[in-house]
């Protein structure tokens, strides 16, 4: 954990320490904070933070996307605010700066038909040699629980063997984003798809005796990096390769490890909708099974309707461009 090195690193320790102590996640708030404590180690003049104009300057230089930047400076003003709160006689110089405008994010959307063929090529990846297999097929059944059970890539890289429940065909995935346990069903091609994964396991000479759940290489945990690579590749290997595009106020994502959770839940909305299923009865599981606080949550990955809709979306805004 890198530490603050400006004049005001103590108290941003100690309004980090504050957040921790109701409750909230220090290193949500410490990567925007640490981007503010480089900027005003920069500056010949301390005393200008204290100024609103300085935070005019601080938000131009910020070549970030406005939604980042925003973040940003909800951070500082958080901590502004926490020092106005212990020292009446400061005031909080981001108070009346307002937001920038955010783009609206549409984000790459995998069809059923290409959650498919991402699967199956992850599959032939797995090599049969020894020393690799293991890691290969550990591998390729995270990325299985990605696009079948719509989980964020640190929930199964965190698992721990006792949390996956092979007769219930249950897994506990605890502290989530929003620190919160949930206990999920697994569809029972995923459920024999770990247990073939863990029949292969034991046959290893696991001297480490790994508590986690999925393994790399040496018998080491498995890392976010080496699952983006794998998805990066793949994704590639069935001819998708999108790139991130920014056309008028609207961002058109690219292919990530967490548009298979985007996929899960537009694809399993639409597929209820198919069996006549009320979208407002369904909402409220789905939210419970992704693990979101309120279904606003589940909503922002509701933005189009299937990956077909998206598609036509992101042509309609090109050709709004091409010929305004």
């Amino acid at each position: 954990m890198k530490p603050f090195k400006s004049f005001l690193s103590q108290e941003l320790e100690a309004f980090i320490s504050y957040r921790q102590g109701l409750g909230y996640s220090g290193e949500r708030i410490r990567s925007p904070l640490r981007t503010f404590d480089r900027y005003i180690r920069r500056q010949p003049n301390s005393s200008i933070v204290w100024e609103t104009h300085f935070y005019l300057k601080f938000r131009n230089e910020i070549k970030l996307e406005p939604s980042s930047i925003n973040t940003i400076l909800y951070a500082v003003r958080c901590f502004f605010e926490y020092l106005r709160r212990n020292h009446s006689h400061l005031k909080n110089p981001l108070k009346d700066l307002p937001c920038l405008p955010q783009r609206a994010f549409i984000p790459f959307v995998f069809s059923s038909e290409q959650v498919e063929q991402l699967l199956n090529a992850t599959c032939r990846r797995i090599r049969q040699k020894h020393q690799f297999f293991i890691k290969d097929l550990s591998e390729y059944t995270v990325i299985l629980l990605l696009a079948r059970c719509g989980l964020r890539i640190n929930e199964p890289l965190r698992l721990k063997m006792r949390d996956y429940r092979p007769y219930e065909r249950t897994i506990y995935i605890e502290k989530t984003k929003f620190k919160k346990d949930r206990l999920i069903p697994i569809p029972k091609s995923v459920a024999e798809a770990i247990d073939n994964y863990l029949s292969a396991r034991a046959t290893i000479n696991d001297k480490s005796i790994n508590p986690f759940l999925f393994i790399g290489r040496k018998q080491k945990r498995l890392t976010q990096y080496r699952i983006r690579r794998i998805f990066h590749e793949t994704v590639s290997d069935i001819g998708i390769n999108t790139t991130r595009q920014i056309i008028g106020d609207t961002v058109f994502g690219k292919a990530t490890p967490h548009c298979l959770r985007h996929s899960f839940a537009i694809n399993t909305l639409r597929l209820a909708i198919a069996r006549k299923q009320s979208p407002q009865n369904v909402l409220p599981v789905l939210a419970t099974y992704l693990g979101h606080v309120e279904y606003r949550h589940t909503m922002k990955y509701l933005k189009v309707v299937d990956a077909k809709s998206r598609m036509s979306l992101f042509d309609f805004a090109g050709t709004q461009r091409e010929y305004p």
